[in-house]
C-alpha cells in the first residue's frame, strides 16, 4: 500500500504523444509532454512525485501509464478515462527549430478540475511542491489550473512555473501573455528560457535583465534561467549566480533536457531541506545556488547524450558533478560574482 506521506511534489499538465517527422513521411509515436517528463524526471531522482491529471484507456494512454508505474509515479487518477490521448505532431522548421501542432480538443489530460486536484493534493500530507506549466498554462484552461494553484498557495506549499510556452498554438497570443503572467504571481520558483522571456514581452537590453525584470514583477524567491548550451542562471532578490557544462557531450537530442534540469533544481532543494531541516527556499547564498545549479545543469547534460527523454537517477547525476569536481578544477562550469539587481 501507497505511503500519502512519501508524495513530495505534485505535477499538474499535459501528458501526451509526440509524433516526430522522419525524413520518408512517416512519424515515430513517443511519450512526451513537457510536464509529463518532468513528472518521471522527478520520480528517477528519487522525489515522491504525484501525478495529477487522467490519462487514457487507449493504447497510448495504456503506455504512458505503464511509463510512469515504471518509474515510482504516484496517480491521483490511477483509472483510465474513455477520452483520447493529447498528439503532438513535431517536426522541423528551415532553421532547425521544432514546430508543433497539438491536438487536444476532448483530450483525457484535460479531464480534470481545480477541485479534484485539490483534494487529492490534501490526501498528502508530506506535500511540500507544487508543479505545472506548459501547455497548463493555456488560457482557455484558466478555471481548472488557476484556482488549483491559488488554493495550493494559501495552503503554504511551494507553488513552481514552468514558463515553457508554446505561442504558436495559441489562437489568443495577448490572453495567453497575460494569462501566464497572472500565473506566474502565484509562483515561489519560476523556470525559463531566453526564448519564454521573448514570448512573454518582458522588457529589458538583454537576457539577463529580462530575467530580473521578470523575477521582481512575479515576486517569484527564485529563478532559473535555462539557456541552452551556455547553461543556465538561478536569481534570487540577493544574487545571481550562473554555471554551465564544461565537458564535451555527445548530443543525441534535447527532448526533456528543460524538464530534467527543472527535477534536477527540485530534487536538489528538497535533499537539502532534508539535511539542514529548515524552510525550503531559506538562505539561497551563493555556494548553495551554485550547488543547486550544478545538479540541474547535471541533470540535463546526461538526459541529452540519451535518445528521446531519458532523465537520469539521482545516483547518476551525482556521479556525473563528482566526475567533473575531481577533473580539473579552473574548467568547471564557471560562476558569475553575485551582484545585487540593477535597474
Amino acid at each position: 500500500m501507497e505511503n500519502p506521506d512519501s508524495v513530495q511534489i505534485a505535477t499538474a499538465g499535459e501528458a501526451l504523444i509526440d509524433l516526430i517527422g522522419r525524413p520518408d513521411g512517416l512519424f515515430d509515436p513517443c511519450l512526451g509532454g513537457a510536464v509529463y517528463n518532468l513528472t518521471r524526471a522527478l520520480a528517477r531522482q528519487g522525489v515522491g512525485t504525484l501525478y495529477l491529471n487522467p490519462l487514457s484507456s487507449d493504447r497510448f494512454g495504456r503506455a504512458l501509464t505503464q511509463m510512469l508505474v515504471d518509474d515510482g509515479v504516484h496517480l491521483a487518477q490511477p483509472e483510465p478515462v474513455s477520452q483520447v490521448t493529447s498528439l503532438a505532431v513535431v517536426g522541423l522548421t528551415a532553421e532547425g527549430h521544432p514546430d508543433y501542432a497539438f491536438y487536444r480538443e476532448g483530450v483525457a489530460d484535460r479531464q480534470v478540475s481545480a477541485q479534484g486536484m485539490t483534494v487529492a493534493c490534501a490526501a498528502h500530507a508530506g506535500l511540500q511542491i507544487v508543479c505545472t506549466g506548459a501547455l497548463a498554462l493555456d488560457a482557455r484552461d484558466a478555471d481548472i489550473y488557476l484556482p488549483w494553484l491559488v488554493a495550493q498557495h494559501a495552503q503554504g506549499r511551494c507553488v513552481v512555473v514552468d514558463a515553457n510556452l508554446r505561442p504558436s498554438v495559441m489562437a489568443d497570443l495577448p490572453a495567453y501573455r497575460r494569462h501566464v503572467q497572472q500565473m506566474l504571481t502565484l509562483a515561489d520558483v519560476v523556470k525559463v528560457s531566453d526564448e519564454d522571456l521573448l514570448h512573454l514581452d518582458v522588457p529589458g537590453p538583454t537576457v539577463l535583465h529580462r530575467a530580473r525584470h521578470l523575477l521582481q514583477t512575479s515576486g517569484a524567491q527564485l529563478l532559473a534561467l535555462t539557456l541552452g548550451a551556455e547553461g543556465a542562471w538561478l536569481l534570487t532578490a540577493e544574487g545571481e549566480w550562473h554555471l554551465r557544462e564544461s565537458r564535451p557531450l555527445q548530443v543525441l537530442d534535447t527532448v526533456g533536457a528543460g524538464d530534467s534540469f527543472l527535477a534536477g533544481l527540485l530534487a536538489a532543494l528538497l535533499a537539502r531541506q532534508a539535511q539542514s531541516g529548515g524552510p525550503l527556499l531559506a538562505d539561497l547564498d551563493g555556494a548553495t545556488c551554485l550547488q543547486l545549479l550544478a545538479h540541474a545543469v547535471a541533470s540535463a547534460s546526461l538526459c541529452v547524450q540519451q535518445r528521446g527523454c531519458v532523465p537520469p537517477s539521482w545516483a547518476q547525476v551525482r556521479a556525473w558533478v563528482d566526475g567533473g569536481a575531481a577533473s580539473s578544477q579552473p574548467e568547471q562550469a564557471v560562476a558569475s560574482t553575485p551582484e545585487a539587481h540593477a535597474a
